[in-house]
């Protein structure tokens, strides 16, 4: 039913080699060992790009341990790319590790006990101590130098491990082909990538209100948005206007009061139109603000007006910048209220109020607040306790805060129309898999409201390439950037002098300051196809593999690693990335919750693997469509092992039958004398044509149950159904006869299960064939005049016979000395077909076809007498 023309070496006909017991246990070690030896899965680069099917293979993060998501995730990828590679592709499958950012530096801080401090002079001969401190107060602490030197060390120990856990699960990764998104050329390409941005205007600095972690002391993207609900309090109190009259806000943030810009209300509430553009004071602060009006103010919230402050929340960002209000923060980088008192705050009794929260936690300010609310007597009411959405950091632990900083930003078309439809058509190049996650991509886009920003305040991370010149009073010009040349790339302006100057002019008036934030991880992980495929430095290998083929990733990070991808692939190479996007579901835990380290409800890869093998936990993550959230589920691994365990069973009982290489068939069918025997193969042909068609749809998981439904019924009935013509019972060619269908059965199931049970397919593959399953041609459907519902009918009538022998609670080999089988004419026109081998298999002398109406059915069966135990 194939053609083996790449898995054969010479001699074409392989000797049988079956062991007495085929096992699953060791397959893993010693397959893997061969596969890297042989090179089974390498990318040839002499190729065009018409016979590469490339893939964008996303890289884990190398921080810690990998997860049962990973397994489930990256095992889609995996059978998707074995299926393309016996289809005759040049696959081209590449891993990376994703080890810059924050997640390492955590892992790092706490593993070694290290604490970083740019200010910190670098020791050349440091070593963490042996033990971490119990308390982070007492970590060591060390220069950037030092850091990013534990952070390196720390991750390639932890990539060893990632690899060796994906081999044993099977990926067919050319590991050849691997990368880190930190090592020298993934930092020259990010640099590359985002000078070309500065230069054609797609990047720029802009000082603005920024999302900010204080405990990372970080700036946040609204990429890394996470809502949490959390308890919080309404505070109703009064500003007045220059008449006394009392104007009652509602507010969750009372400690933000001495940063008001403006009351806002909604155009249409009748209520407050009367005091648009006028004037009222604020509580304890005496400040004046105006009263403005916006339609995004809710007039059915709290009061209906609210206190806009800089910054509160994003929709505080709004109305300062649509209606253009003061800066006002009171609230700095390290989440504290700034210790000197604003200018904006005029009178004593002001002063005095602020001095009282100056310095304090953003908590300890809200408490001092109220307090000196509660002693004027200015509450009105007590608090409305409230269970409310908060913006946290992804990876973060407190309430992000808005404050005012420089930073780099990459136009996503968050403020550009123009560009935000282009990015939508962008995603229309893309065949999404399932189709409907397109939704996602494109309501993304539409709801945003800014550029991305891109710069982060870490240690660990690609440096931004630049430099700043200092005026005479040692002030940064960030008007005018310095750059470095491409030859120079990658750089660190923390450490490397700036282009035409020298070490000494470092922060010196008329010298220079290097820029001392590193790139947003996704601002080069969104670069991993133009990083891989070798963009700007191996533009021959990247015209063979761009754009890639697929990209395959999780739904959650659509907003994030697929948009930012597409932004970058938009800006550089004026096309979308990747030709298909497989987007895979989560791993839910018994309580339908998302699996993920963060909330402590993961389950070791390795376990699972030592105790059901690879190929059964392969099984279950193919069994699970694109998109699809599935269960974590023992239970179908267990399936998926007893499948290759009969695997293993099945094939060494059709190659001791007697079947080999020569007896497959393909052009050639007049071997096929028996009508069972070309109704199998007829099956299987529509099988593999189904199978096929399903994968090209990226629809393994059809694919899968398709094989597996036929391999069942093959053993059960047509595998029992045949032993007595297998054995030579009915003559020559009728024994010739199943041998050619069982043999090109074994080989076209070994091939439709090879994408997802690689061990067991190899292994039993390896008994009678040269080279690899896996380097062998996928079947083709061929056209032979077989019925392919004969064998279901006439195993359906075995399963009756057998019915009744287990009824009458004999043995199955059992004499069957009549029985009668009541079937429609179109069935009984099957049985005969297949009546010897039916007479043959259920042991019956004598089987009556009678035509009747409705299902088939098995009737008056009579039995051999159990036969008497000889007398002692």
């Amino acid at each position: 039913m194939a053609e083996d023309t790449q898995g054969t070496d010479t001699p074409t006909t392989a000797p049988i080699n079956v062991p007495d017991k085929p096992a699953l246990e060791g397959l893993e070690d010693a397959l893997t060992r061969r596969w890297l030896g042989e090179g089974t899965y390498k990318f040839n680069p002499d190729t065009t790009r018409e016979q590469v099917y490339s893939i964008d293979t996303p890289p884990p993060t190398a921080s810690g341990s990998l997860h049962v998501g990973h397994m489930f995730s990256y095992t889609q990828t995996d059978v998707l790319a074995r299926y393309q590679r016996m289809t005759g592709k040049n696959v081209f499958y590449p891993m990376g590790w994703d080890d810059n950012g924050l997640p390492t530096e955590r892992r790092v801080q706490n593993y070694y006990g290290v604490r970083c401090d740019p200010t910190t002079a670098y020791d050349a001969g440091y070593r963490p101590p042996a033990e971490p401190a119990k308390n982070q107060r007492d970590f060591d602490v060390v220069s950037r130098r030092n850091f990013i030197e534990l952070c390196e060390e720390l991750a390639v120990e932890d990539e060893k491990v990632f690899e060796n856990l994906f081999q044993t699960l099977g990926l067919s990764v050319d590991w050849d082909l691997t990368y880190r998104t930190i090592d020298d050329k993934s930092r020259a390409i990010s640099q590359r990538a985002f000078l070309a941005n500065l230069a054609a205007g797609d990047a720029y600095m802009a000082e603005a209100p920024t999302l900010w972690d204080v405990t990372f002391r970080t700036a946040v993207a609204q990429a890394e948005l996470e809502d949490r609900e959390v308890a919080g309090a309404y505070y109703r109190y009064p500003f007045f206007t220059e008449d006394g009259e009392k104007i009652y806000i509602e507010t969750t943030r009372p400690e933000l009061l001495a940063a008001c810009a403006a009351l806002v209300a909604n155009p249409d509430d009748e209520r407050y139109q009367p005091l648009f553009g006028k004037k009222v004071t604020s509580p304890l602060f005496g400040v004046e603000v105006e009263v403005r009006a916006h339609p995004l103010a809710k007039a059915d919230k709290g009061s209906g007006i609210a206190m806009v402050c800089t910054f509160g929340d994003l929709t505080d960002v709004t109305w300062w910048r649509e209606l253009q209000l003061p800066t006002r923060a009171i609230v700095g980088r390290d989440g504290r209220i700034i210790g000197e008192t604003p200018e904006w705050i005029t009178t004593a009794e002001g002063r005095a109020h602020f001095e009282a929260i100056a310095g304090k936690t953003v908590f300890s300010a809200k408490e001092g607040v109220v307090e000196l609310l509660a002693a004027a007597e200015l509450l009105d009411g007590e608090p409305k306790k409230i269970m409310h959405p908060v913006n946290f950091f992804e990876k973060g632990d407190k309430p992000l805060e808005v404050v005012t900083s420089r930073q780099w930003y990459i136009r996503n078309g968050g403020r550009d129309a123009e560009r935000r439809e282009r990015l939508i058509a962008r995603g229309h190049e893309i065949d999404f898999h399932p189709a409907f996650m397109r939704s996602r991509y494109e309501n993304w886009i539409s709801g945003l409201n800014g550029d991305w920003l891109v710069s982060r305040q870490r240690f660990f991370g690609v440096p931004v390439p630049v430099w700043y010149p200092l005026d005479a009073d040692g002030n940064p010009d960030f008007a005018a950037p310095i750059v470095p040349s491409d030859a120079q790339l990658p750089v660190d302006p923390a450490a490397d002098a700036a282009p035409g100057y020298e070490e000494a002019q470092r922060d010196v008036p008329g010298g220079f300051t290097g820029d001392a934030d590193v790139l947003d991880t996704w601002a080069t992980s969104s670069l991993t196809p133009q990083i891989v495929g070798g963009w700007s430095t191996d533009e021959a290998l990247f015209a063979k593999v761009y754009p890639f083929d697929v990209r395959p990733q999780g739904h959650d990070i659509i907003r994030t690693w697929l948009f930012s991808s597409a932004v970058r692939a938009d800006a550089l190479q004026d096309s979308a990335p990747w030709k298909h996007a497989a987007i895979s579901g989560w791993i839910l835990d018994p309580d339908r919750k998302k699996m993920s380290k963060s909330k402590g409800n993961v389950i070791v890869p390795t376990d699972v693997l030592e105790e059901y093998g690879s190929d059964a936990v392969r099984y279950w993550a193919a069994s699970a469509k694109l998109g699809a959230d599935t269960a974590y589920e023992i239970a179908q691994m267990k399936i998926g092992r007893r499948l290759a365990i009969k695997l293993l069973n099945a094939s060494k009982f059709v190659l001791n039958l007697g079947a080999t290489e020569n007896s497959v068939v393909s052009g050639d069918l007049s071997a096929l004398s028996n009508p069972l025997d070309r109704a199998v193969l007829a099956q299987l042909s529509d099988v593999v044509q189904q199978a096929t068609k399903a994968f090209e749809s990226y629809d393994y998981a059809r694919a899968l149950q398709i094989t597996e439904s036929f391999f069942w019924h093959f053993t059960d009935d047509y595998v029992e159904l045949i032993k007595d013509r297998a054995y030579g019972a009915a003559g020559e060619a009728e024994q010739a006869s199943v041998l050619a269908a069982l043999a090109t059965s074994l080989d076209t199931l070994l091939r439709l299960f090879a994408p997802f049970l690689p061990f067991a397919t190899e292994e039993v593959w390896s008994w009678w064939r040269t080279g690899s399953v896996h380097r062998a041609q996928w079947p083709s459907a061929v056209e032979i005049d077989g019925d392919t519902t004969l064998l279901a009918t006439v195993g359906t009538a075995l399963s009756g016979i057998r019915k009744a022998k287990s009824e009458a609670k004999v043995k199955q080999r059992t004499e069957v000395l009549s029985a009668t089988i009541t079937a429609t004419d179109s069935l009984t026109t099957q049985l005969k077909a297949g009546l010897a081998d039916l007479k043959a298999a259920a042991n019956a002398r004598e089987i009556t076809l009678v035509a009747g109406d409705g299902d088939l059915t098995v009737s008056d069966v009579v039995l051999a007498p159990a036969e008497e135990p000889a007398p002692a």
